[in-house]
């Protein structure tokens, strides 16, 4: 099931963006095949828990040998995707490069997840998710005023900008390749995905609607009415009355609508609209003021924490979170409205699970796959 059925799709194991992509590729019905490392397999590997994972079968190949080098290539004849997240030029040292893998299918679609791209100064330099959003103008975003940059967990590098960006470039080469016949090398790089999504950002930075300075914007904490106030009970609230209607209902909540305040937008008066709106907030509990708010335009929400999420009765009316392998996490989505997207039934596999199902597939024995195993080129 899903729209991605058909969809063959290799995957070298890595780690957080590109397994992320191919959690998405494979939640939308694609056949993703996982190369794990064939030191990692045997009885004593312990199936992986995270979400990430799911929805793959895995073989055990030890990449650094030839012989291995040449069953993964023997899959890739078959395959529609190749992901890979190794540092730029590792693949050709590998011998399993675009240009070794087109040979064998012109058709392959060849996916790099990096995370400062295959050229640049900073191409072969390690990094991480903050690192890549701090070179590209994100991380700068995030804070209060007069205060450090805080790091948004890896959520735009490793995942908005990595993984999502990979799963969309992928999708893309396979639309162009219905047209073409021709496969083609997609470089994602978290770098460059944590930029896209300052897009809307640098519009109003050019209006002169945005200023440089974190938190004092409409967006960022800056305004009174987009933030998130504490609560009596030590939770918070999000606010997000931007427009004058939503706002108006926000003040009926908090009964500030005749308490002579400063008029929405005027920035002068910014600080004694916090306070008196902080001051009220701290008045009741969390519960209480979802009760003030229920069923209003006010944009008042609870902050839900991870175990709060998932039973919260819009997240349940819409099956947003599934349980696969004992795990809470986030469904598949979007939704589709024909050809939907399964749940996976099972928690995803131990690393070689499926190394002698797919090698025999490829026409080797069991004498073979055995022979691989004692020379530890397979798992």
């Amino acid at each position: 099931m899903g729209p991605l059925s058909g969809v063959r799709v290799i995957e070298i194991a890595s780690l957080a963006p590109a397994p992320f992509g191919c959690m998405i590729l494979a939640d939308l019905g694609a056949d993703v095949l996982r190369i794990d490392r064939a030191e990692r397999c045997g009885p004593q590997a312990v199936p992986p828990g995270d979400p990430l994972s799911r929805g793959r079968r895995s073989v055990g190949l030890n990449l650094k040998d030839g012989a291995a080098i040449d069953l993964l290539l023997r899959l890739v004849e078959d395959a529609d995707v190749l992901v890979e997240g190794f540092r730029p030029g590792v693949a050709e040292r590998l011998g399993f490069g675009p240009d070794v893998c087109a040979e064998r299918n012109p058709g392959l679609i060849f996916a790099r997840m990096t995370g400062w791209g295959q050229h640049g100064p900073l191409a072969h330099t390690a990094g991480h998710d903050i690192d890549y959003i701090a070179v590209s103008g994100a991380l700068s975003m995030v804070g209060r005023a007069g205060a450090a940059p805080v790091p948004p967990v890896n959520l735009l590098g490793d995942f908005g900008g990595g993984g999502m960006l990979l799963a969309l470039g992928i999708l893309a080469a396979l639309v162009e390749r219905a047209a073409s016949g021709l496969g083609q090398v997609v470089d994602a790089a978290m770098v460059d995905g944590s930029a896209l999504l300052t897009s809307f950002v640098y519009g109003l930075r050019a209006s002169g609607s945005w200023q440089d300075q974190r938190g004092t914007n409409l967006l960022d904490g800056g305004a009174p009415f987009y933030d998130t106030y504490a609560t009596a009970d030590g939770e918070y609230v999000a606010v997000g009355a931007l427009e004058p209607q939503f706002y108006a209902a926000l003040l009926h909540g908090l009964g500030l609508s005749d308490a002579g305040l400063p008029a929405q937008h005027d920035r002068a008066g910014w600080p004694v609209l916090r306070q008196r709106f902080a001051e009220t907030f701290a008045g009741r509990t969390r519960t209480e003021w979802e009760q003030v708010f229920a069923g209003t335009d006010a944009c008042v929400s609870p902050v839900l924490s991870l175990a709060e999420a998932p039973v919260h009765p819009h997240a349940v009316a819409r099956s947003a979170f599934v349980t696969v392998g004992d795990v809470t996490q986030p469904g598949p989505a979007p939704r589709f409205g024909r050809t939907p997207a399964d749940v996976p039934p099972a928690r995803p596999p131990r690393p070689g699970a499926d190394t002698d199902d797919v090698l025999a597939g490829l026409g080797l024995s069991a004498t073979d796959i055995a022979d691989l195993r004692a020379r530890s080129v397979v798992g």
